[in-house]
């Protein structure tokens, strides 16, 4: 579908060229719209006030749309884009999370989120259980742009607020049973127990399985067999999996409630949840014939490194030659080390014997399959997939808020928080029964932080104000476990890493008269970071490249460098003397941060329910160090900077025709300044601050109920993210070439259709016996984006039209309820995520889900 614009026009005009942030769905107030209550700005008020772009989307509306994730809320968000993994992640957990073109699409512990997720005023400080499962939520509140001076560090594109339910003060019990497509289960519930007078609890469970829809096949050639088994190579776990896609989670919340009445109110909760959500990766292009570095025919004097990368191979074409070239082929090139024993005498139980000459040695028996396209499957569903494919992801919580009324006007909260988190996680990305490229993972996190807000008001609340102090602090480590080309490279990467922050803030709403309201705040952050890295090459690549090692795997760190009267160690720039074959830099690495986001708004309010807005803002996301590298960096660790965003936004807020009308909007032009970018440079995936960038849009968004029973909630988002500048050094990585569009000037950022466009109109009818029919739709339109930096060409996300729909009966006491629905409904499939590996020859990717039904019985008493 492409948007002409007649069609655009249309679309606005229907939609009265508007559409509230907030999903406020409920026909309430003489059937008016509902009220929304947010604490974007750290104190309860209703969304309409807050001079902010906000989607705020309510506990019932989740529920009824099936939103049970945050990546979930993508679709009825104008100009954000929420998905469920990141490329090779191999885990739903993980959230890709941009807003007006800013965000980030990696997991890793050095490379920090660009959208902070809170969970009940709590910073998550990784993307690895960031997909947080809705369970038992008040609401979610998405606020978009910069959000550095009330939300801090690395909320430069916006942040998500997930609010969960208090106890209340009396017995309350409610939950849902949910059966569906791929042997769906799923099953919620929560308890609301008064234990004394002022006391309360509240426990909360969800439990969900689900099977995959990915389904692997096993190849059908016997020379499969000859490959060696996925469980030869270092990696985090060998768990596998005859589908992927499937769920197995359960999570687990507890919630204790002071509240008497008095100056000091509490509230501790404690949160667990296990989940073993996998994505479905499937390859989906081959390039085994891009030329080369390896092997050539014009090789340095004694070595198999062609310096013009032009009569050589890269790993794909590395692999073929060495399988299907005679010995005096292969010697020819000086590639006997390099078709010789994979790995090395310093890690012998990886040691694996030679592929050289495997399919011309008059020997049927050992023939290997070539890598190809032959792998290649036109069905979204299906891989001849055959190694590790497993998440397994546990993390837990404590946190205790407690609010101080120091005096009528004036109070004190404190935020205290330690979380922690454990994952194991690994996918076969090549899509083959070879281990051409085959990733693990694992991370271990913990975090505890600690938030003070001081909250005021004078002159007769015609000024407000927030005060506060954070401190954060964090610390992990991340193993990389990488196989390329059946053990040509084989990357074994340890990293430790952590952090310290504290900051202030501080902003002050004051409004002289009712017309005119202004905003100024500001916050310093202090930022200390470590950094320790300890990423391995197994194979000895690079030696056996240059000459420094033999066909029987051994190396000979030592040995005279070919090309120098130096050993071969210090020739090839490996850092560490006790291990010839670690490529990162020994030591700790230290980097320090400072930063001031300030905010300045204007607002006016011609009338009780109208009000305009002006602000201007600044945020920025932290930097840190690139950890995935395959080759000796000698002593330097190569790190990036932070980035930094400059906002401009106007907008309306309206409430109109006695409540039966919403209508918002909000123009945007930001500065985006050094971007830290993910180039692919040979196999490694590398971070560097290399692009600037303009982004600019609008997004419109309207609620209305015309007439009992009938909502309308309706969305239109438009962006245009270019970038102004590219560093010639990620050009030169990231040019255009026949399987990419490149990383250019004027080109389009990842991740950031310039079109999504939603309407959900819901309709409840009342039955003669007091029950009720709730019919609800949605149809979500969004145009083209590119996955990836490159703009990988069969990485594109094609333009899509999305439907879910689905109906509900609520029997007259309200007790219980029956529905029925379904999600993408016409079946539609692209692309939310994938990589590009030239160098290993492999391009793959993730498929959204593909059309589903699921049927929910719900009781409340």
């Amino acid at each position: 579908m492409k948007m002409g614009k007649s069609m655009i026009a249309m679309l606005m005009a229907s939609s009265a060229l508007v559409v509230t942030p907030a999903m406020a769905q409920d026909a309430e107030q003489s059937g008016g719209i509902a009220e929304i209550v947010v604490t974007a700005q750290k104190r309860a008020e209703n969304v309409q006030d807050v001079p902010i772009a906000i989607s705020a989307f309510t506990s019932e509306s989740l529920q009824e749309r099936a939103v049970g994730s945050v990546a979930q809320l993508s679709a009825i968000t104008p100009n954000v884009n929420l998905d469920a993994g990141t490329p090779f992640s191999g885990s739903t957990a993980v959230l890709s999370a941009y807003i007006r073109g800013i965000g980030s699409d990696d997991f890793a512990f050095n490379i920090d989120p660009g959208v902070g997720i809170y969970l009940d005023g709590v910073y998550l400080a990784r993307t690895v259980g960031a997909n947080q499962d809705l369970l038992d939520v008040e609401r979610v509140e998405i606020l978009k742009g910069p959000q550095g001076t009330l939300f801090g560090r690395n909320t430069i594109g916006g942040s998500i607020s997930i609010v969960t339910a208090d106890p209340g003060s009396a017995f309350k019990a409610k939950g849902d049973v949910t059966v569906g497509s791929y042997n769906l289960f799923q099953a919620r519930g929560s308890v609301t127990v008064p234990i004394t007078d002022g006391l309360s609890s509240a426990l909360t469970f969800g439990i969900k399985s689900r099977d995959g829809f990915l389904k692997r096949l096993r190849y059908p050639d016997q020379r499969a067999n000859n490959a060696p088994p996925f469980t030869a190579f270092s990696a985090a776990g060998y768990d596998s999996a005859n589908k992927e896609g499937a769920n197995d989670n359960w999570n687990l919340r507890g919630k204790l409630r002071w509240d008497n009445g008095g100056a000091v109110r509490a509230t501790f909760s404690g949160d667990y949840s296990k989940d073993k959500g996998t994505s479905a990766n499937k390859l989906i292009g081959t390039a085994e014939f891009v030329p080369g570095n390896f092997a050539g025919t014009t090789n340095l004097p004694g070595t198999a490194f062609d310096p013009t990368g032009t009569t050589g191979f890269l790993f794909a074409g590395l692999y073929n030659f060495c399988i299907g070239s005679t010995g005096a082929e292969i010697a020819a090139r000086n590639a006997q080390a390099l078709c010789g024993v994979s790995g090395t005498q310093f890690n012998p139980q990886f040691q694996l014997a030679s592929v050289a000459s495997a399919n011309v040695d008059g020997n049927p028996a050992n023939d290997r399959l070539p890598w190809d396209g032959r792998y290649l499957i036109a069905n979204k569903d299906r891989s001849y997939a055959s190694g590790n494919s497993y998440s397994n992801l546990e993390s837990w919580g404590l946190s205790g808020i407690v609010d101080f009324d120091l005096a009528d006007n004036i109070a004190l909260k404190s935020i205290t928080a330690y979380r922690e988190l454990h994952w194991n996680a690994g996918l076969d990305a090549d899509g083959s029964p070879l281990n051409f490229l085959q990733l693990s993972f694992t991370m271990n996190q913990w975090q505890f932080s600690q938030e003070f807000q001081l909250l005021g008001n004078a002159f007769d609340e015609k000024l407000r104000y927030v005060l506060g102090a954070y401190y954060f602090k964090e610390a992990g480590d991340l193993h990389d476990y990488v196989t390329f080309g059946e053990g040509l490279v084989q990357v074994d990467g340890p990293n430790q890493l952590s952090t310290k922050n504290y900051a202030f803030f501080g902003q002050i709403d004051y409004r002289p008269i009712d017309l005119i309201g202004i905003t100024i705040g500001g916050r310093y952050t202090n930022e200390r970071k470590r950094f320790e890295g300890g990423q391995q090459e197994l194979n000895g690549f690079n030696y056996k490249l240059f000459g420094c090692a033999d066909a029987n795997g051994n190396i000979f760190p030592g040995g005279p460098f070919p090309l120098a009267p130096i050993p071969c160690q210090v020739g090839l720039s490996y850092p560490d003397p006790t291990n010839p074959v670690r490529v990162y830099t020994p030591g700790v690495n230290r980097k320090k941060f400072s930063d001031f986001s300030p905010k300045v708004g204007v607002q006016l309010h011609p009338s009780e329910d109208v009000m305009l807005y002006g602000s201007w803002s600044k945020g920025y996301k932290t930097g840190g160090w690139t950890t995935r590298l395959t080759n000796p960096q000698g002593n330097v660790a190569p790190d990036f900077n932070e980035e930094k965003a400059t906002t401009w936004e106007a907008g309306i807020k309206s409430t109109l025709l006695d409540r039966h009308l919403q209508l918002n909007a909000a123009l945007f032009s930001t500065k985006y300044r050094d971007i830290q970018l993910n180039i692919q440079i040979g196999t490694s995936p590398t971070i560097a601050n290399a692009g600037d960038a303009r982004i600019r849009g609008f997004e419109l968004e309207m609620v209305a109920a015309p007439v009992d029973g009938l909502t309308i909630n309706g969305a239109i988002g438009y962006i245009d993210a270019q970038y102004t500048s590219v560093s010639a050094g990620a050009a030169a990585v990231g040019g255009a070439n026949p399987f990419q569009a490149g990383t250019l000037v004027g080109e389009s950022l990842p991740k950031t259709p310039k079109w999504k466009v939603n309407l959900s109109p819901r309709y409840e009818a009342t039955l003669g016996n007091g029950g009720s029919v709730v019919l609800l739709a949605d149809w979500t339109y969004t145009s083209s984006a590119w996955n990836d930096t490159q703009r990988t060409l069969l990485l594109k996300r094609v333009s899509t039209d999305i439907v879910n729909a689905s109906i509900s009966y609520r029997e007259p006491d309200g007790h219980w309820s029956l529905t029925a629905g379904g999600t993408n409904l016409t079946d539609k499939r692209f692309l939310t995520s994938g990589g590009s590996n030239i160098a290993a020859g492999a391009m793959f990717g993730t498929y959204n889900r593909p059309r589903e039904w699921y049927v929910r019985f719900g009781f409340e008493f």
